[in-house]
Parts: C-alpha cells; structure tokens; sequence
C-alpha cells in the first residue's frame, strides 16, 4: 500500500494506464493526533482508448477534380463523436467538404487539388473528455487533369492486307473501374466495350482508330492517339539495283534488290527473261531472296530481269513491277572534268570545285572517284573536289578516275587535265580614266574603268572620297560632271562565284574645273601700230596651256589666215605682218582642248589701233644754249608723239653715234661735240618701221677760259717779308669774275677775291695751290688753273741767296785785289788792259759752274738748310740764311725782279736785271 502524499479531503488523479488500481482514505487531527481508520476501497481502471475504423465508402480512392469522395470512420461501443484529420491538420466544413461528427461520415462533393492528401479521424466522448487515438491514414490521390487513353495495336503493322485479324487494346494508365468506348474516323464502334476488340479486316476497316474510358456516369478520359490502320490489296514487290546501275562493263559486279517497300516478311524469286534464276556461276541470292548478285558480267547476263514476293507465314504473294532491264557494254566509259567556277587563274582565299564526270547512264553516286594532282593522288574520293587556295602551290594540273564495284574494282581511263594557275598574291585593280586626265571641265563626259588582269566574272565596288558609290559595273560613267564630281575615287573587285574580294585600287584623284577664260595679250610691247609693221598678240591659259588651241575674233567675227594674218602653233598667237587700218578693231580668242570638245568663252577684247601715217619725231636740247663751253654738261630728248615700243638712232652731222633710248646725255661737253644733232625712232624685228629723222639741233662747244695763278710778292722782297701773295687771273677774258681757292685740291673757305695770301701761320708746310674763276654768266666757270708750289719758290729764293751771296764776296775779292794790284804791279801798256770781269753771270753760266755754292735740288726744307752736310753733297756745301722764308715758286712761272714777270726755264733762273 502507497501513501499519496495529499493532506486534503478531495484527492484528484490523472488518468493514465499507472493510475489503476484501488483507492481509500483516512483522517487525522491535530499534530499528534492519532489516525483514523480506512475507509472502504474504491477500484479505478484506466484502459486506452479504442482505434476508430476508417473507411474509404467510394469504391476508388484515386479521383479526379470534381469527382464525389465519402470517408466513414467508426468506434462499436458509447456514443462517440468524430473529427476529421488531412494531413495532420483538422477539417472544417465548406462549400465542397461536409463533416457529421455524430455519424462520422465525410463526404467531398466535388473534389479539388488540394484535397489531395493522407485523411484520418478521431472519436470523442464529449462528457468525459476522452479522445481516440487517430485512425490509419488513408491515402486519397486527386489528379487535376483527366488521363488520356492509349491506344496498340497487334499486330503493330500500320498496313495489313484484306483478310488479317486486327487487335487493338485500350489502357488507362490511372484509377480504375473504367469502361471504354471505341472509334474509327470519329465514328463510335457500337458493338465495342472492351478494352480488347479484334477487327477482321476487309477493304472498308482501314482508318484512324482510337479510344476513349469513363466511370462513374461522370468521369471520362480523354482521347487516345489515332492509330492509322491502311488495310490494303496484296502488294506488288517494287524491283530495284543495289549496285545504282544497271549499264555495266564486262567483270563488272552487280546487284538488284526486290521487295516491298516498307514491309517485311517476303521471300523472293527471281526471273531473267521468264526464266527463273537458279543460284550459280556468278550468280547468288541472300537469304531471303530479296537481293540478286552478279559478280562478273558479261553479255550473257543482259536482259529483262523480274522478281516474285511471296509474304512468310501469310498466304500473299506477287510479281514485281516493273521488270528491270540490264544493260552490258563492251568498252569503258569516258571520264571529264568540270571546273567551278571556271577560272584559268584565281587567288588565295578562293575555293575552286572539280567535278569528275562518267559518259554512261547511272554516272551518280554509284561511282567512286580517284582524284591527282600533277600525277600525285589525292585523298577525295567523291566526284566532287573543293579546294581551298592557300598560294602557288595549289595550282597545277588536276584529273581524275571513277571506279565503282567492292569485289570486282572497275576503273576507268583517267580524264583529261585541267590546268589551274594560282596566283602568289591578291590582285590590284587600276583606274583607268577616260579622258586620261586628271582634270576635267564642267560639262564634260567622264568615265573611271577598273581594270585586272583578268577581266572575267568581277562586280565592281566604286566609292568616292571614301563614300560607296550605285554600280556594281567595271565602268563608272558620268554624262556631264560637275563639281561634285570631283574627288577620290578607288575601286575594288568581287568574283560573283567565290565572293573573292580584290585590294582596293590606288585612288585616282579626279579635279573638276569650271571652264577657264584665255588671257588675251599683246607680245608686240606696243598697242598701236603703223602701216607695214607687223603686230603680234597672245591667247593662253594661266595653267595647263599646252593642252589648248586657240580660235581669234575680231569685233566677234572669227579671223582666219590669209597673207598678212597668220597663226602661231596652236593658235597661241596672231601675227599682222603688214599691218594696215583694215586691221582696226577689238581682237579676243577662245579655247579649245585638242582632245576632247571643251571650248571656253572668249577672252576680254583687246583694242588694236592702226595710223594712217609715220609718228612724228621732236628733238629738244637741254640746257636750251647754242654756244657751251668744255665740260658743260648738255642732254638731248627724242620724243615721238604717239604710240610706245620705240628704239632711238642717233646722228651727229649725218652720221650714227652709239648710244641708246630716248635721251643722248653729253655729260663733259668738249669741242669735240660740237656739231648738228638729229634722232630718229624705229621699232619691230622682222619688218622694221623707221620715222623720218627729227629737225637739226646745232651745238657749239667752246674751251673754257683759263685760270693762272701769278706770284705777287717781288724778289726785292725777299729779305724784308715773311709772306707770299698770290693772284688768280683768267686769261684771254674781258668778264668780271669771282675765284675759288684750293689748297692741295681742297676749297679754301671764305676765299673769293683774285688774290691769296700764303703766310708761315697758314701753310706751315708749303702746299700746292690752285685757283678758278666763277661768275654768274656762261661760262660760269673757268678752268682750273695750274698748280703753283710753295715748296718749289723757296728752293729757288734760297738758291737766289747763296748766289747773290758768292757774288757780292767775290765783288769784294776782286775789288780788294784790284788795289792792291794798282799798288804793286808795275805800269803795263795801254792796249794790255785786261777785260773786265762780268759780275753778274747767267743762270746758264752758273750752271756751267763747278764750284757752285749750292746744287740745284728739286725741293730743300728749312730743316735740311741747318743741318750738318752729308756724304755724297757737293764740295760739302750749306746755303743758309738768318730768316727761312718759306715760299717756292711754281716750275713753269718766272721769277719776278722789279715787278715784272720773268719767264721760268725748267726751275732755272734766266737772269737779273741791274
């Protein structure tokens, strides 16, 4: 016995299988109170609750959407209630589900997807609390989609012949409890309602069978597939050749198959000519007869063959249709090669095909090809041979052979080559233009040819500045450009067959012009001309002038040749050999290429002036003097009143002088140019035009008077001046006159009057002085006078002094000798006397002297007077005095003595006068 731990009066227990058992109780008061005694026991047994039975009362338990499903689930004792489990989870009443907990029933009215499931029930006793365990589940499929029937047929032949038995089997490969209908061409089979019905077949049972299954009133599946049954007569056997052909060559093998086509099942026969073939010398048959081989022909085995089909296991039977006639030949055929495309030459990048052709009938796939190239085989063995250029190397000759049989090899003859040539590189086409020129005239035809080497079978692809252009021809042509025409044009070519594409051609630059306008000029330098002289004009263009010819107009008229009008190559220019007024007018020219058909508009008018009468020549003279004097300086004019181009002839009494243009310039008149001076003007090489001479001018050249210059200063001045005056005097001349000094060909500034005074302050050094007169007359000027050196006069006064000096001591001398002669020489005779002396001795005598104080030297300075004598002067000599005077007279001037002019003998004094 178990104490439970409770102190209360109400003991309460869970209920579980461990509760079981008898219960009873007592009571106590107080802490040490004592017990009381037990009561009576109760007993409790505790049992599990029962498993509820499920039942699935629709007799399938795989349905369909829509299909009606009822569950039944149920305890045999108490009054129990139920609720309903799918798939663990409880179910509720809706539109579709219908639940009676008190008759544990379930119905689905109309079943759906999501019905699907593993259902299960509980039973409950609602006033006691207790709940069955869940019933097993049962498992309820729902297929959304009804199942289509299928459909077979045995025997499975889709064509029997009239009097076979059919059977054909329904299936549903789902659910159950299925009935089925049948069908054929949509009609349904009445006296059908199993899944297997038998059909004995007659002409009329041929057609599309099919089936269908229901259930339920409610329930139906789909259609099956047709099964296509074609009952039909008994065939007849269809005669063919394995071998592909029936012309044959002697030793050559052959084959013939007969039977009907897509069945199986016959035996065959075989008949040439009506008689049946037995097997034999080069004659076989395969097991069932259906194919006859010949291993060797020859010309016994030519003829009709035939053959007969008898269906195994089927009492059928026919003869074949049609017979089948075998040819044998007695030669080999003749084999010949086809190239595609057919080009001599081609390129790398291209494919180029070979096709091998047999002369004989059945020349198809019966044959097998041989295939070389310069003799050497090839692999491809079709009578068809594409290759794929890669370069040289794959040109060359190709052939080929056709063999045909397996154990029998008939090989024909080999056909002729074919030459291939392939060329290293792709080709460049050039441009050729038509005209061939780079510049054309608007208006004018043009044409652009694309050009190879080989011109057969290319399109052509122009473009233009980069842009393509409408035309797939060799030849792009225009009717008249443009300036939009002009551009860069390039081209490219296309093989039509193989696609192959050339590199593009060089670009050809093509310039569109508008149509120049000639320039018009003169080449004769002059724009009016004279009777009889000849005219020359121009016409060209600026660029490209070679390339024109010219035609003249004058007042619009066209000029043509005759004796005085001719033309320069071309017609680049007009030529008047004999002008005349008849030539008046205004001349222009157009052009015209010597090509092609351009001509561009005239040129602007040239006016071209012809005189009825010689140009009139005027001389004038300047400065306007009859009388001019040496190096005076004079210019002539030679004027001509109209027109230009003129060359100048000049004349000096009547003859030609050499000088050229307009003027004649005599820069230093002398009297040499004085004379009568007349022009005249012509002009032209080939026809010379000369005017009349001009008027005579006359010219007088006179010499300029002299200038002299004269030493002032007296010899009796030498010992008391310093200074030295000189005089300028020109000669033969009665006019008044300035003067202009010059020192060492220097002007002497502020210097004007007729005399000069030369002083040690201003001519230190003894200078060369000349002097010229100057007026405002003509002559303006005079001559310049010769030089007169200072330097010169003082060699001559020194010299002076010594000699006066010698002669006034040697006057002393005598005299002093004289007295003392008188003293002491004796009386002498009367008629004795001596001569006596002549002091005074010529500049001649005193040359003649040997002892002479001084020698005449060209020039001594003061300086060399002082110093001491050297080497090699005469007798050792020094002239000297006590005041230099610095002056020197001019070589060809006398020296003055009582203020007259003495005439000067080569520096030498001629004499003193007393």
């Amino acid at each position: 016995m178990t104490e439970l731990p409770v102190g209360g009066k109400t003991h309460e227990v869970v209920v579980s299988p461990g509760a079981s058992g008898k219960y009873h109780c007592r009571a106590k008061r107080g802490k040490f109170a004592s017990l009381s005694a037990e009561s009576e026991a109760t007993s409790l047994h505790v049992s599990e609750p029962p498993t509820p039975s499920l039942t699935l009362v629709t007799p399938w338990p795989d349905v369909f959407e829509n299909e009606g499903v009822e569950f039944s689930c149920e305890v045999n004792d108490f009054d129990w209630t139920y609720t309903w489990y799918r798939d663990q989870e409880k179910l509720q009443d809706d539109s579709v589900l219908s639940l009676d907990e008190d008759e544990g029933t379930l119905n689905i009215t109309s079943a759906r997807r999501r019905d699907q499931g593993g259902y299960g029930c509980r039973a409950h006793l609602g006033d006691r609390g207790v709940s069955s365990g869940l019933s097993k589940i049962t498992r309820l499929t729902v297929y959304e989609n009804l199942p289509n029937a299928t459909i077979r047929k045995d025997p499975a032949f889709s064509q029997m012949y009239v009097g076979e038995t059919a059977n054909f089997t329904c299936n549903v490969s789902v659910a159950s409890d299925w009935e089925y209908l049948w069908y054929k061409d949509g009609n349904q089979l009445v006296d059908f309602g199993e899944a297997i019905i038998s059909v004995s077949l007659g002409s009329s049972d041929g057609g599309n069978y099919l089936c269908k299954a229901h259930r339920g009133g409610v329930t139906t599946t789909g259609h099956s597939e047709k099964i296509q049954l074609d009952v039909l007569e008994i065939p007849t056997p269809l005669l063919t050749p394995v071998t592909k052909w029936v012309d044959v060559f002697p030793t050559e093998g052959v084959k013939l198959h007969c039977g009907v086509h897509g069945r199986s099942g016959w035996k065959y026969t075989w008949y040439k000519d009506s008689e049946q073939l037995r097997a034999g010398d080069a004659v076989s048959f395969d097991s069932d007869g259906a194919t006859l081989s010949i291993s060797s022909a020859s010309a016994e085995r030519a003829g009709r063959y035939e053959c007969r089909g008898n269906l195994q296991d089927r009492p059928l039977s026919s003869r074949s249709s049609p017979q089948l006639v075998l040819k044998v030949y007695d030669k080999k055929p003749t084999v010949t090669v086809t190239q595609d495309p057919e080009y001599k030459v081609m390129y790398p990048g291209e494919s180029v095909s070979f096709v091998c052709h047999v002369d004989v009938i059945g020349n198809a796939p019966e044959w097998e090809y041989m295939w070389y190239k310069d003799n050497q085989p090839l692999t491809e063995s079709h009578n068809n041979y594409t290759r794929q250029l890669t370069g040289t190397p794959d040109g060359g000759s190709y052939k080929c052979q056709a063999k045909r049989g397996s154990s029998e090899v008939f090989t024909t003859d080999s056909s002729q080559p074919v030459l291939l040539k392939v060329e290293g590189k792709t080709p460049k086409p050039s441009i050729i233009p038509q005209p061939d020129v780079d510049q054309l005239y608007i208006g004018e035809p043009a044409s652009f040819e694309c050009k190879l080497e080989l011109s057969s079978e290319w399109n052509y692809y122009w473009s233009k500045d980069g842009e393509s252009l409408p035309t797939t021809s060799g030849r792009f042509k225009v009717d008249a450009v443009s300036l939009s025409h002009g551009g860069t044009y390039e081209c490219k070519a296309e093989r039509d067959k193989t696609k192959f594409v050339t590199e593009h051609s060089d670009q050809r630059h093509l310039l569109i012009s508008e149509i120049p306008v000639p320039s018009l000029k003169r080449v004769t330098p002059w724009p009016d001309v004279f009777p009889t002289e000849s005219v020359t004009l121009s016409c060209g263009m600026q660029l490209n002038g070679s390339i024109w010819e010219y035609v003249w107009y004058k007042d619009a008229v066209e000029v043509g040749e005759d004796k005085a009008v001719t033309f320069g190559r071309d017609k680049t220019s007009l030529s008047i050999t004999h002008a005349s007024v008849s030539h008046c007018g205004n001349y222009s020219c157009s052009g015209k290429l010597k090509s092609r058909s351009v001509r561009s508009n005239g040129s602007s008018p040239l006016p071209l002036h012809v005189y009825d009468k010689k140009p009139v020549v005027t001389l004038m003279q300047d400065p306007i003097h009859t009388l001019m004097h040496t190096k005076d300086s004079v210019s002539f004019g030679c004027h001509v009143n109209v027109s230009s181009g003129w060359d100048y002839r000049w004349f000096k009494d009547g003859k030609p002088i050499v000088t050229s243009g307009n003027h004649h310039n005599i820069s230093s008149a002398a009297t040499a140019n004085t004379g009568s001076y007349q022009c005249q003007v012509e002009r032209g090489e080939k026809t010379i035009l000369s005017s009349e001479r001009s008027h005579a001018v006359q010219l007088q050249i006179k010499e300029r008077p002299q200038a002299s210059v004269i030493l002032k200063t007296g010899w009796s001045e030498v010992f008391s001046t310093d200074s030295l005056v000189l005089e300028c005097e020109v000669l033969d001349s009665k006019d008044k006159w300035n003067y202009t000094w010059y020192k060492e060909k220097q002007e002497i500034e502020l210097v004007t009057s007729e005399r000069h005074t030369v002083t040690p302050q201003n001519d230190p050094t003894q200078s060369e002085y000349t002097c010229s007169g100057i007026r405002s007359g003509r002559p303006a000027y005079s001559k310049l006078s010769s030089p007169y050196k200072t330097k010169n006069l003082l060699l001559k006064r020194r010299l002076l002094l010594s000699i006066s000096g010698i002669i006034f001591f040697g006057i002393i001398a005598i005299f002093l000798g004289f007295i003392v002669f008188r003293v002491f020489r004796k009386p002498v005779e009367k008629d004795e006397k001596p001569e006596e002396a002549n002091l005074f001795l010529s500049l001649a005598q005193l040359k003649g002297l040997t002892d002479a104080p001084c020698p005449l030297v060209e020039y001594i300075t003061d300086a060399s007077l002082t110093a001491t004598p050297k080497e090699g002067e005469e007798n050792g000599t020094i002239c000297s005095e006590t005041t230099p005077l610095p002056i020197s007279s001019q070589e060809e001037n006398g020296v003055i003595s009582n203020g007259e002019d003495q005439a000067e003998n080569n520096g030498g004094l001629t004499s003193f006068q007393h």
